[in-house]
C-alpha cells in the first residue's frame, strides 16, 4: 500500500515538473517564435499591428536590461529596425536611410499613442484589397496613410507612405503636448532617443553632466556638439600627420612612392568610418544634423576611395613595368599605364554612381549627362584621338623601341621616349625632335638597330690603262680579301667588275659586316678599304680621278715590271687550271678562309713581338 501511495505521488510530482518545464518553454518560444520572420505587411490592419507589436517588444527589452547594456541597445535597435520594415523608404538616400528609420520608428510609435485609432475589425485586412490597382488607407482625422507598393522588390505590401515618413516629425510636434490615448511601454521614446547615447557611453555620466551641456542647439545637446567637434579635430590630427609622412617619400614613379602616398587616403577613409560610427552609433547625431553630416561624410568617402583606386592603379601599372622587359619610357609602358589607369577610371565611375545613388542623386540623369559631355570631349579631343589610335598602331606593329636607332623620312636619330600622344627623338645633331604618333605612324620608318649585318659597298673606279689581267689580278685578290677577312661574311661577299663608266672602269665590292654596332663598322670597313688600296698598287694600277684636268707633261706609263710580273701569274693560273673564274675552287676557298689577321698586327689588343 505503501509503495503505491508513493509511486502515485512520484508520477504526480514528475507531472508537475514536466508540466513547469512546458510552460518555460512555451513562453520563451512565444517571446520569440520565429526570430528571424519579416513583419506582417498584407495589409493595413497587418502593418499597424506588427509596427506596434514590434515597438512594445522593443520597449520591454529596453525596461527590462536583459544582458549588458551593449546586448540590451543593439537587441533594441534591431527590434526598431525590425518595425522600420513597415515604412516606404523609397525617397530616402540610403546613407541617411538608417538614421532616418530610428528616429521615424519612434516619432510614429509616440503619435499613434496620442491619437484615436480605429478598433482592430476596422481597419482593412488583406480581403478588402483583392483587386489590383492604387490601394491606400489613411487614419481618420490625420494624415497618416499606408499605401500599397505600385512596384520595386516590395511590391504589394502595405507601408506608411513616404509623405508619411517625410511628415513623422511633423505629426510629433502637432501632438507631442496631447496626452496618451493608449498605455504606452515607455513614455516620450523619442526625447529619450534623441538625449540618450549609445553602449559605450554609460547613462549614467549624461546624468551628472551640468545643465548647460544638456540644453539643445539644433536639436542636439551641446555634449554631442562637443564630442563631435573632438572627434574631428582629433582624426584631422592624425590625418594631418600621415599625410607630412608620407610626403617625405621621394618624387617619382616607383611602386613604393606609391605606396607611401596611398598613407593619406587610407587613413582618411579609415578615420571617416570610425568618426562616422562613433558620431552615429554611440555620440547619437539626431534629425537634420545626423543628415547633413552623414551626407558630407560618405560624399567625401566615396572621393577619397577613388583617389585610394587611381593610387592602386598607378601602383599596380608601375609594379608591372618595374619589371627587367619594359622599359620606363616605352610605349608598353605608356599602353600599361594606360590600359590600369582606364581600369583605374572604370572602377572610379562605379564609385561615384554608387556614391550618388546612396546620396539620393538620381543616377540616371548623372548617366545621360556625362554621355552628352563624353561625346563634345570626343569632338573636341579628336586630334588627342588620332595621337592615341597611333600610339596603337605603333605598339602592334612595333616598328621601333626605346633606344632603337632609326631613319624616319629624311632624318635620323634615337627614340627616347613613345608616349601616348607623341615620340621624342634625338637627332644626330643631339636635339630632341618631339613627333605626333599620328603622323609619326605613317612615316617611313627604318630600324637601323634590329640590323643583324651592316652592309659595306662601294665602287672602285680603276684607270682605263689597266689591263685584263690586271684587272683579274684584282678581281681575285678582293675576293681573296674578302672571303679571308674573319669580320666579314662568306656569303654574299662578291666582287665583280660591273662595267664601263665615262673615266673608268668599274668594280662593284658587295659583302657584309659582322656587326651591329656603327662605330664597330666603321673600323671593319676602314680596314677594307686600307687593303684595298694595297691590292690595287700591288696590281700596278690605279683609281681613275673624275677630273678635266689637263697636264702639259710627259706621261711616264704603268710600271712595266709589274705589268709583266703580274700577266705571268695570271699565265700561270691558267696553265695549272686554277685560274678563279668565276669562282675559285671549294679547296682554295677552305684554303683561304679566315687566313688574314685582323685586327692588324700592332693594332691594340694584338701580341706585339
Amino acid at each position: 500500500m505503501l509503495k503505491t501511495v508513493m509511486a502515485k505521488s512520484l508520477l504526480v510530482i514528475l507531472l508537475c515538473v514536466s508540466f513547469a518545464f512546458g510552460a518555460a518553454a512555451a513562453n520563451v518560444a512565444a517571446d520569440t517564435p520565429h526570430p528571424l520572420a519579416p513583419p506582417d505587411t498584407s495589409s493595413p490592419r497587418a502593418t499597424l499591428r506588427s509596427f506596434i507589436a514590434t515597438m512594445n517588444e522593443a520597449a520591454r527589452i529596453h525596461l527590462e536590461g536583459r544582458g549588458t547594456r551593449r546586448s540590451t541597445v543593439v537587441e533594441v535597435d534591431r527590434m526598431i529596425m525590425n518595425a522600420g520594415r513597415c515604412l516606404d523608404l523609397t525617397e530616402i538616400p540610403p546613407t541617411a536611410a538608417r538614421q532616418v528609420t530610428l528616429e521615424t520608428v519612434l516619432l510614429l510609435f509616440d503619435v499613434l499613442h496620442r491619437i484615436d485609432i480605429p478598433p482592430h475589425e476596422a481597419i482593412p485586412d488583406a480581403a478588402a484589397y483583392k483587386d489590383e490597382g492604387r490601394a491606400r488607407w489613411t487614419i481618420p482625422y490625420t494624415e497618416i496613410t499606408i499605401a500599397r507598393v505600385e512596384d520595386g522588390p516590395r511590391v504589394g505590401q502595405f507601408l506608411f507612405s513616404p509623405e508619411t515618413v517625410a511628415r513623422a516629425k511633423q505629426f510629433y510636434e502637432r501632438v507631442r503636448d496631447h496626452p496618451y490615448r493608449r498605455k504606452i511601454t515607455v513614455e516620450d521614446p523619442y526625447q529619450i532617443f534623441i538625449t540618450g547615447a549609445g553602449w559605450m557611453i554609460p547613462p549614467s555620466w549624461i546624468v551628472g553632466l551640468p545643465a548647460w551641456m544638456k540644453v539643445l542647439v539644433f536639436e542636439q545637446p551641446v555634449w554631442r556638439w562637443m564630442m563631435l567637434v573632438f572627434l574631428l579635430v582629433l582624426a584631422s590630427a592624425v590625418i594631418r600627420s600621415a599625410h607630412r609622412w608620407a610626403r617625405r617619400s621621394p618624387r617619382d614613379r616607383s611602386p613604393r612612392t606609391y605606396l607611401r602616398n596611398l598613407i593619406s587616403p587610407l587613413s582618411v577613409v579609415v578615420l571617416m568610418l570610425f568618426v562616422r560610427y562613433l558620431a552615429v552609433e554611440q555620440i547619437r547625431l539626431t534629425g537634420v544634423v545626423s543628415e547633413a553630416f552623414l551626407f558630407l561624410v560618405t560624399a567625401m568617402f566615396f572621393f577619397v576611395a577613388t583617389w585610394v583606386i587611381w593610387l592602386i592603379a598607378g601602383f599596380v601599372a608601375e609594379a608591372i613595368i618595374a619589371s627587367p622587359r619594359i622599359q620606363p619610357e616605352s610605349l608598353d609602358a605608356h599602353l600599361v599605364r594606360m590600359v590600369v589607369r582606364v581600369c583605374g577610371i572604370a572602377l572610379t565611375l562605379v564609385l561615384f554612381f554608387q556614391g550618388a545613388h546612396e546620396l539620393g542623386v538620381p543616377v540616371a540623369g548623372l548617366v545621360t549627362g556625362l554621355g552628352v559631355g563624353g561625346l563634345a570631349l570626343a569632338l573636341a579631343a579628336r586630334p588627342s584621338i588620332e595621337n592615341f589610335i597611333g600610339s596603337l598602331v605603333l605598339y602592334t606593329d612595333r616598328p621601333v623601341r626605346v633606344g632603337d636607332f632609326c631613319r624616319y623620312g629624311e632624318e635620323i636619330g634615337t627614340v627616347e621616349e613613345i608616349g601616348l600622344r607623341s615620340t621624342r627623338i634625338r637627332g644626330l645633331d643631339r636635339t630632341v625632335t618631339t613627333i605626333p604618333n599620328a603622323k609619326f605612324s605613317r612615316t617611313e620608318i627604318v630600324n637601323l638597330t634590329r640590323r643583324d649585318r651592316m652592309l659595306l659597298r662601294t665602287t672602285l673606279a680603276l684607270r682605263y690603262e689597266t689591263t685584263p689581267d690586271q684587272l683579274r689580278f684584282v678581281l681575285a685578290k678582293l675576293r681573296e680579301l674578302l672571303l679571308a677577312h674573319p669580320k666579314i661574311t662568306n656569303e654574299p661577299a662578291r666582287v665583280r667588275f660591273v662595267g664601263f663608266g665615262d673615266y673608268s672602269l668599274d668594280v662593284e665590292i658587295f659583302a657584309y659586316g659582322q656587326t651591329r654596332d656603327w662605330n664597330k663598322f666603321l673600323a671593319i670597313q676602314e680596314d677594307v678599304f686600307l687593303r684595298i688600296m694595297n691590292i690595287v698598287a700591288e696590281a700596278g694600277t690605279g683609281f681613275a680621278f673624275p677630273s678635266r684636268t689637263i697636264y702639259q707633261t710627259r706621261d711616264g706609263g704603268l710600271t712595266g715590271d709589274r705589268v709583266e710580273a703580274v700577266e705571268a701569274e695570271v699565265r700561270s693560273w691558267r696553265s695549272e687550271g686554277a685560274l678563279p673564274f668565276p669562282e675559285f675552287a671549294d679547296d682554295y676557298r677552305e684554303q683561304i678562309r679566315n687566313t688574314l689577321d685582323y685586327p692588324p698586327e700592332g693594332s691594340p689588343g694584338t701580341d706585339v713581338p
